[in-house]
């Protein structure tokens, strides 16, 4: 069984200093460091750690916050090295799979992440049957009007072309998809 650590800093300014001193107290045979300055969203040490990692090792980090962007992340990664063999620790919050306790938080910590989401999308579905019940259908505006589109047929049958009679009305070659016959295809739609 091998002790892996992962450190994480935000910017160019923060230092790891304090969390591989953690992780040195702890016993980790090995650290890996990912320093992401600005956006950056590529943390190649977490993936050269995940690959590292062996049944029987365990993954240290810091704190959950240096190690998940959020909490369904969060479980997911640490539900696929569950899988694989992988337990968890997490060093200021007390988390730990290898021991039966820290198994039930984790899984508490599960269950509320989808919680969470199951209320949002029960949110969300209740907001969108209030607005239709007021008539509100969502979606876009239509950019082309009933006058407009009678008028683009007028001019596909007089012979231009879809994006000749788009310009004429002043709008995108797209919108006018409905005033094109059947089976209809031009060279502006490749």
């Amino acid at each position: 069984m091998a002790l892996i650590g992962y450190a994480r800093v935000s910017t160019a300014e923060q230092d790891t200093a304090l969390q591989t001193d953690a992780y040195g107290k702890a016993g980790c045979e090995r650290v890996f460091e990912d320093r992401l300055p600005g956006l950056s969203q590529t943390r190649h040490a977490l993936a050269a750690a995940l690959a590292y990692l062996r049944d029987g090792d365990v993954l240290a980090v810091w704190r959950l916050d240096r190690f998940g962007r959020s909490l369904p992340h969060l479980i997911e990664t640490i539900s696929a090295l569950e899988a694989r063999g992988v337990r968890f620790r997490s060093l200021t919050d007390s988390i730990d799979t290898t021991t039966p306790g820290g198994r039930l938080i984790f899984h508490v910590f599960g269950a509320l992440g989808q919680f969470e989401r199951d209320l949002i999308r029960e949110r969300t579905k209740a907001g969108v049957e209030r607005c239709r019940a007021r008539g509100r259908k969502g979606g876009r505006k239509p950019v082309i009007t009933a006058d407009k589109l009678q008028r683009a047929r007028e001019h596909i049958a007089n012979g231009l072309n879809v994006r000749e009679a788009a310009a004429r009305l002043k709008v995108g070659k797209t919108a006018l998809l409905p005033c094109r016959p059947a089976g209809f295809r031009s060279a502006v739609d490749s």
